[in-house]
């Protein structure tokens, strides 16, 4: 009896120490999320605290006067030294699935413990690299001091040196080195003596005399409005305005903006007859699409598994409205990038028009007829629609241009999950073709997103770090092709969706276009070549302070735990 209550006893003490050893390695091989501070990290299911440590962080929004005081720094100082020790933490913990082990100690905002990748812990190597105010920072420090920092205010988009009043008055700052101070930002003039420089403003419209090709600007426009101001929403008016019989309208979803709506209202008022091709599957993000079918004269809805994607007005026969953005307030503000074209050409309008009939009568995705592919000269522009996925508009039209490119393919798009295409692009880099892309930050970690597989190749592939998408789907190529429409470079995109897309061959437009890529790309910071970006938090500009719900989780801003 008593040997079976010792046995009992024992029993219950391992028991114990293994659930206790389980809790303490419970959470290994799981995956970073995000970097709140060098010593906080969010994992997939909670943060860890790095224990007995203490840094300096350069995030503005953190208060560090009492650590300034205890190891007797300058504000400069703790900030320049927080700029060294974060990108010390993005390097040794960025895109990296690591094991923990936990101390058994926590508080309000996380666990203590060590993080581990590939065996080596982390908070070794940030004592050993200097960064440890509680150790011997003396080096690093030498060194911080030698930075050439600066602070951007993105809502004034005005940078600032440490010392200034105003450089810290906004909620939406970060520090950057001089040597990444975007083109178009402005000195501020209490802190800098220098004349301000004026450089190319976006969004801005091309045109050939047929063919308008504007490109919105995420950088500019940090928040949405249904005011209508944008160049690109005011010719959507303009052609509602116009418009005389017939306005055909291919609708992914609406998102309500007052000025385009009361154009529809008065444009039936006078006679002109509108039908809706619209998207009807379970996922759509907009409501507000209720609300515009009630004004059409005819509608007509897909199967609600797969995606009318497409984003078009066709008006009165003659005069074509396309492109990647939405029919919504992030788009038609311009705080999503996108590309959008107006064409004035009855030959290209009649095209979209066949599309749109089969979609009006009922015939959506792959049960639609494929249209016989036409080749249209306007001015200097040879412009071919494609539909998907009729048309199978990646493997069959655009490889074989990417396999074709001799000096480069630069891509700001939304999405890339193609695996051909993928493949396409890492062939044209080994060839010596200058490949550089942009993606979003929304998508960049998606399961199948192809920006790893192409960083590994060797590919430049930035991540976007603003409030507003990249919701381009475009490429360009050589100075000669530019691809775009509305669909993203997915399996999807090309095999089931409706979508649109034109392949333009024009060196006017190109041109053009691959000077706004390469502004967009001056305006990324080079870490994210190697980072990634949460779409709603810190690093993602004007994230935060939007009213959007930037990564779709729920939260708005400083709901999300990442933005506080």
């Amino acid at each position: 009896m008593q040997i079976n209550k010792i046995t009992s006893i024992f029993l219950i003490a391992g028991l114990f120490a293994g659930f206790t050893t389980l809790e303490l390695y419970r959470k290994s091989d799981t995956a970073v999320l995000e970097i709140i501070s060098p010593t906080e990290i969010k994992l997939e299911n909670e943060a860890v605290c790095i224990a007995d440590v203490e840094t300096f962080t350069s995030d503005l929004n953190k208060s560090q006067t009492e650590l300034e005081k205890k190891y007797n720094l300058t504000h400069e100082d703790a900030l320049k030294l927080g700029y060294l020790t974060d990108s010390f933490a993005d390097n040794f913990l960025s895109d990296k699935r690591v094991k923990v082990k936990f101390t058994g100690k926590q508080n309000q905002n996380c666990k203590f413990g060590d993080i581990f990748v590939n065996k080596q812990s982390y908070k070794e190597h940030l004592i050993k690299s200097g960064f440890v105010l509680n150790g011997d920072f003396s080096k690093q420090l030498e060194k911080a001091r030698k930075l050439k920092l600066i602070i951007l205010n993105h809502k004034s988009n005005k940078y600032h040196k440490f010392d200034c009043k105003y450089g810290l008055v906004a909620h939406d700052t970060i520090i950057l080195p001089e040597r990444q101070i975007p083109k178009d930002a402005k000195p501020c003039k209490f802190c800098h003596v220098q004349k301000e420089t004026v450089s190319k403003t976006y969004p801005t419209a091309i045109s050939n005399g047929s063919i308008k090709m504007y490109l919105t600007d995420l950088t500019k426009t940090l928040k949405p409005d249904d005011k209508c101001n944008s160049i690109v929403c005011k010719e959507l008016s303009s052609l509602i305005n116009s418009s005389e019989k017939s306005i055909d309208i291919a609708l992914y979803g609406w998102g309500d903006v007052p000025k385009i709506y009361n154009a529809l209202l008065e444009a039936k008022k006078r006679g002109v007859k509108i039908r809706i091709a619209y998207d009807n599957s379970k996922n759509n993000y907009y409501p507000d699409t209720i609300k515009i079918l009630q004004i059409a004269d005819s509608i007509s809805g897909d199967t609600p598994q797969i995606l009318m994607h497409n984003k078009f007005f066709i008006f009165d026969d003659t005069k074509l409205f396309t492109g990647s953005m939405n029919f919504s307030p992030t788009g038609l503000s311009g705080f999503n990038t996108n590309c959008v074209f107006s064409i004035n050409s009855k030959e290209i309008a009649l095209i979209y028009k066949q599309e749109f009939e089969q979609m009006i009568s009922g015939k959506f995705h792959n049960t639609k007829l494929k249209l016989i592919n036409k080749t249209v000269v306007l001015s200097d522009a040879k412009i071919t629609p494609l539909f998907s996925p009729k048309d199978k508009v990646i493997t069959t039209n655009i490889i074989p241009l990417i396999d074709k490119a001799k000096n480069y393919v630069y891509i700001p798009a939304f999405i890339i999950t193609h695996d051909e295409l993928s493949n396409a692009l890492i062939r044209a880099h080994k060839r010596n073709v200058t490949v550089k892309i942009i993606v979003d930050a929304t998508n960049a970690l998606n399961a199948r997103s192809k920006v790893k597989l192409l960083r590994q190749a060797g590919i430049p592939v930035k991540i976007e770090n603003y409030a507003g998408k990249v919701h381009s789907k475009s490429i360009i190529i050589d100075d000669k092709y530019l691809i775009a429409g509305s669909m993203n470079f997915s399996n999807s995109g090309e095999n089931r969706n409706d979508e649109n897309c034109l392949i333009i061959d024009s060196k006017r437009f190109a041109k053009y276009y691959r000077e706004f890529f390469e502004y967009l790309w001056a305006k990324i910071p080079d870490k994210y070549l190697t980072q990634y970006v949460r779409a709603e938090g810190k690093d993602s500009i004007g994230s935060c302070f939007d009213g959007i719900d930037n990564n779709y989780d729920g939260k708005i801003d400083l709901e999300d735990a990442a933005c506080r």
